[in-house]
């Protein structure tokens, strides 16, 4: 019979509406201000303890709490208002210490039952509801040390080489001396350093019989070397936020020595700060022999003491840093201990293997690099300095057991969670330089809260506009097309919350082409049903041809557009991805609503029955 459905078909329609609106249901409820602590090691557990001394602070500090929320590993404070959420960051941080990360966040007051579900909603660009924004400065006066440590190593590897003997120190941040006993060794080492080191400058000098050499970068390269790690942090950044999977960050070098950071979004932003942020790095070193003198061998920590050993002896000297590191995965040994399989570029590998064919049976010590800063109170709570320090300790020393290549594995980390941010941080690229925490605030809409309020309303007036067109100009039919455009939002919503799409201002004129687009096809359809009517098909047979005939223009003319959103996602990037993916879903769910779902009403009113006319 023309014009019926079967009861499975309504019955899957009203199952896909309840899928939508329950999936579209989480964005009704809007988002606290809250304010993330979690440990700076991933390692660090929150107990009651640790919630009782925030709270403690915080009522010391006259801010009064929403709500709070304890797990394993962060704790979770609701607040009234953004002006609390930054004077409680202050209080916390300067209570707690730099032990902790203390963390600005937007948190979902979504019901439980709906998130046990997964129904979560939608991510709003910086544009409609802001996010995080993080200001970083870069430690160049770090990186130029670091590299003259490079320069140290080499130089003494390559005098080694020559059979030269001498003594190289490293007497600052960016110089270095050299001492010999006699001027032809000092001669022979200068022509050494202007083949293989022609960028350090040459100060020859004497005192006390010695014959000495300094050396010292050029301004030019100072330069380079400071330019190089902006730069290489602001690739590393970018690296790490993909690895979060923040959608449309912003990550942009401001000024000479400066990265600015925004996060559109992002629900645990304590999280985001210690990936940023963290400057973990290797040190491969040989532990120092018995014999070997206290200038070239150095005491370090175990990271984990509960394991034996507390302290050991290493050499001065670097085998190989995670900068070599070219992949990072986390995984278990044998004995089910986290554990991180590491794959070195192939200068990496070489000279891995190059130190350790030699030194088989003696062990290899891994020092885990972490840049802290301590912060300094006075007595009346303000800050006045913040110290920073590198913190170096061991977290495996194994014995060589065969020659070590490109790829091996290490051990000694405290969990798997600090196991899997490890990994993170080394395939994602090690920081250049140390970075710091300038500024950290909430982003308010970039485009102006008024300029919003007037976008959403021209929605609101459009569609209202629509709705009362349709419904007076095509009457019953107008009704159903007016129930499937409502159903067409609620189904867009929903699916961009499943898939966590991120909706901008832009996407926003997505969802107005949108409800044009589903219109235009009940437009065409009516128009069809109109036609066939004139033509002089009964009612029943003229809804029947108007929707079959109509078909094939609504699909051609959606797939034409779904073409150019696909073609726009692929080649655009930030505001006009964000209009390609709110375009292309709305496609999709409007072919669903105009067609299939107008069908349906259409048949329950008029299918089965004997018609004289159409309100159409």
């Amino acid at each position: 019979m023309l014009n019926k459905y079967p009861l499975w078909k309504y019955m899957l329609i009203l199952f896909v509406l309840g899928i939508g609106v329950l999936y579209a249901l989480p964005n009704i409820y809007p988002n606290d201000h809250a304010i993330q602590i979690s440990g700076a090691s991933s390692a660090t557990e929150m107990t009651d303890q640790n919630l009782r001394n925030a709270l403690g602070a915080l009522e010391e500090a006259g801010i009064p709490v929403k709500g709070k929320e304890l797990e394993a590993n962060k704790i979770l404070v609701r607040l009234a208002s953004a002006e609390q959420q930054l004077r409680a960051q202050a209080a916390l941080q300067r209570s707690l210490g730099d032990d902790f990360i203390v963390a600005l966040n937007l948190a979902p007051t979504t019901p439980d039952w709906l998130r046990a579900i997964g129904a979560n909603p939608m991510k709003l660009g910086l544009d409609l509801s802001g996010g995080v924004h993080f200001l970083l400065e870069v430690d160049t006066d770090a990186a130029v040390k670091t590299r003259m440590s490079v320069y140290f190593s080499d130089i003494k590897r390559a005098l080694r080489k020559a059979r030269i003997l001498g003594r190289v120190t490293q007497t600052g941040s960016d110089s270095l001396k050299l001492s010999f006993k006699t001027a032809e060794l000092r001669a022979q080492a200068r022509a050494v350093i202007n083949k293989d080191f022609s960028s350090l400058t040459h100060t020859p000098s004497e005192k006390k019989n010695q014959y000495l050499l300094g050396l010292s970068l050029s301004e030019s390269e100072r330069k380079e070397i400071r330019a190089y790690a902006v730069n290489q942090n602001l690739t590393t950044l970018r690296n790490r936020v993909n690895e979060l999977g923040v959608a449309e960050p912003l990550v942009v070098k401001q000024g000479v020595d400066r990265i600015v950071v925004e996060l559109p979004g992002v629900q645990d932003t304590a999280v985001a700060k210690g990936i940023l942020g963290k400057t973990a790095n290797l040190e491969f070193r040989l532990e120092a022999k018995a014999d070997d003198s206290m200038a070239s061998k150095e005491e370090f920590e175990f990271r984990n003491q509960s394991r034996g050993e507390r302290r050991a002896f290493l050499e001065r000297e670097i085998v190989v840093t995670g900068e070599r590191v070219a992949n990072a995965q986390a995984s278990f040994d044998e004995n089910g201990q986290p554990q991180v399989n590491i794959t070195l570029d192939g200068q990496g590998g070489a000279l891995m293997h190059r130190a350790t064919r030699k030194n088989i049976k003696r062990r290899l010590g891994v020092l885990f690099v972490e840049r802290k800063i301590h912060s300094v109170y006075n007595d009346a709570g303000e800050l006045i300095r913040k110290d920073k320090y590198d913190e170096k300790k061991i977290i495996s020393l194994a014995t060589i057991q065969s020659a070590l290549g490109t790829q091996f594995r290490t051990t000694g980390l405290d969990s798997t969670a600090e196991a899997s941010e490890f990994a993170l941080l080394l395939r994602a690229g090690a920081l250049a330089a140390p970075i710091e925490y300038i500024e950290e605030r909430t982003v308010g809409p970039s485009l102006g809260a008024e300029n919003i309020a007037l976008g959403v309303r021209a929605v609101q007036i459009g569609m209202l506009l629509v709705l009362v067109f349709m419904l007076v100009y095509y009457r019953v039919f107008g009704l159903a097309a007016d129930l499937a455009l409502g159903a067409n939002l609620v189904l867009l919503v929903a699916v961009m919350s499943m898939l966590s799409a991120t909706l901008t201002l832009p996407g926003i004129a997505g969802v107005v082409l949108t409800v044009g687009m589903a219109v235009d096809a009940n437009v065409l359809i009516f128009a069809r049903i109109r036609e066939e009517l004139k033509n002089g098909l009964t009612p029943q047979a003229a809804i029947n041809a108007g929707y079959e005939r109509a078909f094939v223009t609504i699909l051609d003319a959606n797939l034409t557009t779904l073409l150019v959103a696909v073609i726009l996602y692929a080649v655009g990037s930030g505001p006009v991805k964000g209009f390609a993916v709110t375009l292309s879903i709305g496609i999709v769910t409007s072919m669903f609503t105009a067609i299939v779902g107008t069908r349906a009403f259409i048949n329950l009113i008029y299918g089965g029955r004997r018609l004289e006319r159409l309100a159409i």
